[in-house]
């Protein structure tokens, strides 16, 4: 099993990215994906997450009406279009599987930092 991220880098405020996450060893049809986001003496918290079946979103409230994700079944790949981006949103993003019955992720990517500055 192997969850890849890319796309991160710097951009200035209000602008865009997309990251990617590259999935082997799992198919998206079948489980649950998030992205997370860590921030620098902050605790590790959900961004977004795309279910398995439907499929169905979920978005924290400081990334709603920015961020948006998304999955191309066929490339088994995960995305998160950020825009408008904000200082604030200045962390590193990990994409993250469930493969518990709980619905905890427990395959983790290695991920990729976004810096928002100007």
């Amino acid at each position: 099993v192997q969850l890849v991220e890319s796309g991160g880098g710097l951009v200035q405020p209000g602008g865009s990215l997309r990251l990617s996450c590259a999935v082997s060893g799992f198919t998206l049809d079948e489980y649950a994906v998030g992205w997370f986001r860590q921030a620098p003496g902050k605790t590790r918290e959900v961004v977004a997450c795309i279910t398995s079946s439907e499929p169905s979103t979920y978005y924290a409230d400081s990334v709603k009406g920015r961020f948006t994700i998304s999955r191309d079944i066929a490339r088994n790949t995960v995305f998160l279009q950020m825009t408008s981006l904000k200082f604030e949103d200045t962390a590193v993003y990990y994409c993250a599987l469930s493969t518990t019955s709980n619905g905890r992720f427990d395959m983790w990517g290695q991920g990729t930092q976004v810096t928002v500055s100007s």
